[in-house]
């Protein structure tokens, strides 16, 4: 015991901030740095203020959001002055990041995390200790501890005409199920309630890889969207699916939410829906029949919930390209959509189409399509008035003067932080990841009201 070091004798690990921006996928980037890092012994903050060193994950996809990047790693400059910048600014666009300020230490593109770890050591290195504590199974996480996103690939393999993220993240690389799975797995035993899978095209998942096999559990799994499914459906918690085209093969899952893990929605960034549209967009999959398709979804599973994202005054696009989608909409009744202005993103094929639509029209065209988007939404909340629905519990609130404690939940319609939230009353005895079964009483919007029964 006498040759033990003593406490006193070791030095405090260096501090990294980490600041990511952007969307679910570059949030796990950040997790997975922040893992690695942290099982390095580093000590991590999630700002430039009192850090020895800050990485910014930035975003690169619009304009706007590489503006709010740029302007972040110059607020990490000026506050901290020694900065790592990964992410999607980081491949193609670094140039553009480098003549802003020249004098960050080191820049990477999207999920290249062991690049970002080694910029770290070399910069910042650290003396290692025995005393340090090890990290979890699952990682560390960014998420609250009763929800996590999983992401099952990198890149994608579509040209869509107003996209640039193939040259941002590449083409299609999956992950091998059986790691995908053993991730999964561990997420659920760290107590993890609800996974939301994530990637840039879910429902192509295996085909870069032809749907490899794995061991898993004594038997040979193919690396196919509907096999990942069915076992992640076995974990006993909530699965949640996001970025689907509607490929074909999406119709098999259905089946599997009706009252399984797989929850009874779907993400699927349907864009648009005039052929003409659709077509300059170059978007993927079958789309000229997805009226019939999601009606015979929902007499599978009617509980199911469809989520979208649209973009208006796309080039090209006419009033009568518009109405034909106002009136799409008001038939499949997606459940949860939101729209986008047409913005062209440097790079990107969707620049040189003719018929640019003024901004004007873009506002008018987007307030119109929220207006029927709307009141789709306000319709089937009110549908919900005196219903029993099972939610989870994402935020309990303090005590109030009178006793009375609220909280915050989600319904199996509500994706965190982009759906609605159902707020309760009566919640005192409830915890964060807890699912119970709430009666609605009241609706606003896409929101809900009501008391735990």
């Amino acid at each position: 015991m006498k040759n033990m070091p003593q406490h006193t004798d070791i030095k405090a690990a260096p501090t990294v901030g980490m600041i990511s921006l952007g969307c679910p996928k570059a949030l796990v980037d950040s997790e997975r740095i922040i893992t690695k890092l942290r099982s390095d012994g580093y000590n991590l903050t999630d700002g430039a203020e009192g850090a020895d060193l800050v990485v910014v994950n930035t975003c690169g996809f619009l304009d706007s959001a590489k503006a709010e990047s740029l302007n972040v790693i110059g607020q990490a400059m000026n506050e901290n002055g020694r900065v790592v910048v990964t992410g999607c600014m980081g491949g193609e666009q670094a140039d553009e990041v480098l003549a802003a300020y020249p004098n960050i230490l080191a820049i990477t593109g999207a999920h290249q995390y062991e690049q970002v770890v080694e910029a770290v050591h070399e910069h910042q290195p650290i003396e290692h200790s025995p005393y340090v504590h090890i990290t979890p199974p699952e990682g560390l996480r960014l998420t609250p501890r009763h929800y996590a996103y999983l992401k099952i690939s990198e890149g994608c393999n579509n040209r869509c005409s107003f996209c640039i993220i193939p040259s941002l993240r590449g083409d299609l690389v999956s992950r091998p199920i059986h790691r995908v799975l053993h991730e999964a797995e561990q997420l659920a035993a760290a107590g993890v309630k609800e996974i939301l899978v994530i990637s840039q095209d879910t429902s192509a998942y295996g085909v870069d890889i032809k749907y490899a096999e794995s061991p898993w559990k004594g038997v040979r799994v193919p690396a196919k969207f509907y096999q990942l499914c069915e076992e992640l459906g076995k974990l006993g918690i909530w699965v949640r699916l996001h970025y689907v085209y509607p490929y074909p093969h999406v119709d098999q899952v259905i089946p599997l939410m009706n009252g399984g893990g797989i929850l009874p929605y779907l993400d699927i960034p349907f864009q648009h829906a005039s052929p003409q549209v659709l077509k300059n967009m170059r978007r993927p999959a079958h789309q000229e029949k997805t009226l019939a398709r999601i009606q015979k979804w929902r007499e599978i599973c009617p509980e199911l919930v469809l989520r979208s994202t649209f973009i208006v005054g796309f080039p090209g696009e006419t009033e009568e390209d518009f109405e034909f989608l106002l009136q799409w909409l008001r038939e499949a009744q997606i459940d949860r959509a939101g729209a986008f202005q047409y913005e062209p993103v440097k790079g990107a094929k969707s620049n040189a189409l003719e018929g640019q639509v003024p901004d004007e029209i873009k506002e008018i065209r987007w307030q119109r399509f929220m207006e029927v988007q709307e009141e789709i939404m306000q319709n089937k909340a009110l549908a919900k008035i005196g219903q029993k629905i099972e939610c989870i519990i994402d935020e309990v609130g303090e005590p109030a003067e009178d006793g009375h404690v609220g909280a915050d939940a989600r319904s199996k319609a509500d994706a965190p932080e982009i759906d609605g939230t159902v707020f309760l009353r009566d919640a005192g005895h409830l915890n964060p990841g807890d699912i119970v079964k709430v009666k609605i009483e009241e609706a606003n919007g896409s929101d809900l009201y009501g008391v735990p029964v």
